[in-house]
């Protein structure tokens, strides 16, 4: 009997045991459930801000070429750090264009490295060649019964560390676009560059080929990977002989194929920030170089080292030791249009 008792004793607790047990799991369930739910969303938020606002995940791409060394991947449009980034069936940082321009178009073609293609810092509407466009604009107006043109195209074929010899081999592959007027603005570090190569490509995070699967994934990769060694980058940015040489005679092809298809020809130097004070011995050899090639070919040629030196505070023209800021922008955009309306003989203000 005391057996049967305790058997049913047993029973009876078990039996009120189970819901209690039951509820305890659906609770600690809908916990980890709401918790998850709480992560997933808040990763989520955090995936469209970087996305949206930032533009994480979407770099600007670039691709191998076996002649220019790499260029900006054609039809990419994206924005980065709420900057947008138009580049064209052509890598140019521009919108689209026809081969030809019409005849009352002025194409004005900017050459150049990441001075001229302003980088994921400037917007499109800011980089050098529309603020040069935009600059001519006034000529146009004040020249409406004797000038040609009645607004600017904006072309601009340029990339990060491009120097001479990449800046030439993409006039080689894709010509001049009947332009103008053709700009090539180097800086002096442009005089000792190296010869093109694609190693970078792809390996390097400030030359990525591919976007990333989420927004976060690209953050993760920049703060936690480092930049390894590239076999045989060193060998490229160690090249001998005479690099200035070299790049000058880039430079006369750039010249030559330019003034051979019939557009005018202007060639630009930005001073690096260092040189304010005043070059260094051997930056002076080839800025002297530099002149010297520019006056046995009667090709135009602009110096911008005095006129940043004039500035009453010539640093807010950098935001780096080589980059413009918006006041460097504005400045040497300014420069640049008046030296075409001279060649064009447009009126000015």
């Amino acid at each position: 009997m005391l057996a049967h008792r305790h058997q049913k004793a047993s029973a009876y607790k078990t039996a009120n045991e189970q819901p209690v047990d039951k509820h305890i799991e659906m609770k600690l369930l809908m916990t980890v459930s709401g918790v998850l739910a709480a992560l997933l969303l808040a990763a989520l938020f955090i995936e469209g801000i970087l996305r949206l606002g930032f533009g994480f995940g979407r770099p600007p791409l670039y691709v191998a070429d076996e002649t220019m060394g790499y260029r900006l991947a054609p039809n990419q449009r994206l924005r980065r750090f709420g900057n947008r980034i138009h580049i064209n069936e052509y890598s140019m940082r521009a919108n689209a264009i026809a081969p030809k321009p019409t005849p009352q178009t002025l194409r004005l073609f900017l050459l150049g490295d990441s001075l001229a293609n302003g980088n994921w810092w400037t917007d499109q509407a800011n980089i050098l060649s529309a603020l040069i466009a935009q600059a001519l604009q006034p000529s146009f107006i004040a020249s409406s019964n004797t000038s040609p043109y009645t607004h600017a195209e904006a072309l601009n074929a340029s990339a990060n560390s491009w120097g001479p010899r990449n800046e030439l081999a993409y006039l080689q592959r894709y010509g001049t676009f009947d332009a103008t007027v053709l700009v090539l603005l180097l800086n002096t570090d442009d005089l000792f560059g190296t010869e093109p190569t694609s190693l970078q490509v792809g390996r390097d995070r400030s030359y990525p080929s591919q976007n990333f699967p989420f927004a976060i994934a690209e953050i993760f990769h920049r703060f936690t990977t480092k930049n390894q060694p590239i076999p045989g980058l060193k060998a490229i940015q160690n090249e001998g002989g005479d690099r200035v040489g070299k790049n000058l005679t880039a430079i006369n092809g750039i010249y030559q194929q330019t003034t051979a298809a019939g557009s005018q020809f202007l060639l630009v130097l930005s001073p690096l920030k260092r040189e304010l004070p005043g070059p260094r011995d051997y930056e002076l050899v080839a800025r002297q170089r530099l002149q010297d090639w520019a006056t046995e070919n009667n090709a135009r040629y602009t110096d911008l080292l005095p006129s940043f030196v004039q500035q009453s505070d010539p640093a807010t023209l950098y935001r780096d030791h080589i980059h413009l800021s918006p006041a460097g922008n504005e400045l040497v955009s300014q420069t640049i249009a008046e030296d075409i309306a001279k060649i064009l003989a447009l009126p000015q203000d």
